[in-house]
């Protein structure tokens, strides 16, 4: 009875002395996991600024369409001799004016 309680503390033992060195591997890691972890977080990618930068000019890109379509229309009616469709089209056409130097360009294809 003596021998198996002798050999499962001995068992015990080991078991223990695993957890306590896999503890103390965790312990010590820890902070540089974490510390890791907060610049990832504190940081963009370039993948991620250049995603951003594409949602930006998409929506840049929607709303200069909306307006130029709002502007058609709005110049169809001034020329049709509605002055207060005159006086929306000038002030569509300069939030067209200040949108537009926001959106760059398209590459020439060649």
């Amino acid at each position: 009875m003596q021998m198996k309680q002798v050999i499962v503390c001995a068992l015990l033992s080991l078991a223990v002395s695993g957890c306590l060195v896999r503890t103390a591997a965790d312990v010590v890691t820890a902070p540089v996991r974490v510390g890791a972890k907060a610049v990832d977080l504190a940081t963009t990618s370039q993948s991620e600024a250049d995603e951003k930068r594409g949602r930006e000019l998409r929506k840049h890109e929607e709303r200069l369409g909306k307006l130029e379509r709002e502007y058609e229309k709005q110049l169809a009616r001034c020329n049709e001799g509605n002055a207060e469709a005159c006086n929306d089209a000038r002030e569509t056409h300069a939030e067209i004016e200040i949108l537009l130097p926001t959106i760059p360009a398209e590459p020439d294809e060649k």
